[in-house]
């Protein structure tokens, strides 16, 4: 039943897109979330919605690739109020990220992509394990399943965050700590938002919210949706990676 009715939840990149879907979703009276995000004026917004349906908020304009900042943060917050869930959302693109020069934009997608994870969940890993209760969900992208063309460095993050939470699992479940790792599509948000090419089976951002929460609810290992383009990932990865390079070798670039 813990991960059914969390009522602790911290969720980074809470400002926009799957991440503020997620905070309203989870959102009703005796919920406390915890919201991160850049911008401290998107998370206010994020924040009074979320009031309104009767949650306790707090957020917290942080960058979740300054581990010591946020391991700090994270450690008084959770001596305070233990967390039930740990949904490692913070994520960047090559159209959101903030740098101006090619090599910077991909160090600083790795920096959020994957560091921002191990910086989330780490601080309060090991007091759930102490606990013996907890659920850790990172989110990675269906581009985890194969390298692609026109994003590698995000493909490759989310590729490790995939693969770590992966191996993760198994470890943590001894002590009754549960990890899932997210593999959405095309979402609404600020990263799709700058997308200017066909986005097949997109999917609104309240609409995936539903999908994950479900599939948390179920401490499921994967969450992997819209079906069709887990399947059609799957299956790419799955080539030979010549066909695959041939099949790829055309789609657009965003790095």
């Amino acid at each position: 039943m813990q991960f059914v009715h969390p009522k602790h939840i911290l969720i980074t990149g809470g400002s926009s897109g799957i991440g503020e879907a997620l905070a309203l979703e989870y959102a009703a009276p005796g919920v406390h979330l915890f919201l991160t995000g850049r911008n401290a004026e998107r998370l206010k917004s994020v924040a009074q919605r979320c009031e309104s349906n009767g949650a306790e908020v707090t957020t917290k304009a942080i960058d979740v690739a300054d581990r010591f900042a946020m391991a700090d943060w994270l450690k008084k917050l959770d001596v305070e109020t233990p967390l039930d869930l740990i949904v490692a959302n913070a994520g960047i693109s090559m159209g959101t990220s903030t740098e101006d020069d090619g090599e910077e934009k991909i160090r600083d997608i790795f920096a959020v992509n994957l560091a921002g994870v191990l910086n989330t969940v780490h601080p309060i890993i090991d007091r759930m394990k102490e606990r013996r209760r907890g659920q850790v969900a990172l989110v990675a992208s269906i581009a985890a399943f194969r390298g692609l063309p026109g994003s590698p460095a995000y493909s490759a993050s989310k590729a490790a965050v995939k693969s770590y939470g992966e191996g993760l699992r198994p470890r943590l479940a001894r002590y009754n700590v549960g990890v899932s790792v997210i593999l959405p599509g095309f979402v609404r948000s600020r990263i799709t938002d700058q997308n200017r090419f066909a986005m097949p089976f997109f999917m609104e951002a309240d609409k995936a919210a539903r999908v994950i929460r479900k599939g948390l609810a179920r401490n499921k290992a994967r969450i992997a949706f819209p079906w069709p383009m887990h399947f059609t990932m799957w299956f790419l990865a799955a080539l030979p990676a010549s066909w695959a390079d041939r099949i790829l070798s055309k789609s657009p670039e965003k790095e």
